[in-house]
């Protein structure tokens, strides 16, 4: 198994998408950022972004899930213009690096996750529609994904974008 901080270091710039995708929709949602750190090798983030306490649940699920939309459809697009640049050139190993990282670096993390799921549970608690039970599911696969990392989870979601990717955008 490689370690994460590898992996994160072949990836940083998905990181820093991962991380700015967080960032983003903080400042969508007006909701203060205090401290951002858009990659590092030290612990075991990579990154992260410390922020105040979304008021509503729609503001922490798009928060949490940023950067599962903003990195998939970053991967899916550099990969649909590696098709524009050049055969083998730079410019186009670089699209594809840069397609794969922000892939591999899609998924909200466990304890965004788990952000998710108490903000669920709130607003359910306080009258809520029945949607937020939806919150659920999606909360596990979240999890599921992350521990299915081992077997190289990542690198299949994003195999995919980047064939969609190409195959959609690239002609």
């Amino acid at each position: 198994m490689i370690p994460g901080w590898i992996i994160a270091l072949l990836t940083f710039p998905g990181v820093m998408l991962h991380e700015l995708s967080h960032k983003l929709f903080c400042d969508y949602f007006h909701v203060p950022v205090y401290e951002v750190k858009y990659f590092q090798l030290k612990g075991d983030e990579s990154g992260y972004v410390k922020h105040g306490k979304p008021k509503t649940f729609v503001q922490t699920f798009w928060i949490s899930v940023g950067p599962l939309v903003l990195n998939s459809l970053c991967c899916f697009v550099l990969a649909g213009v590696t098709i524009q640049a050049k055969e083998d050139s730079y410019l186009q190993n670089a699209l594809i690096w840069l397609s794969i990282s922000a892939g591999m670096q899609a998924f909200p993390s466990s304890h965004d996750a788990d952000h998710i799921l108490v903000a669920s549970k709130a607003a359910r608690a306080s009258g809520g529609s029945m949607l937020h039970l939806l919150t659920y599911p999606f909360v596990e696969l979240i999890d599921m994904a992350n521990g299915l990392r081992i077997f190289w989870f990542d690198a299949f979601y994003t195999a995919g974008l980047f064939y969609l990717g190409k195959q959609l955008l690239g002609s």
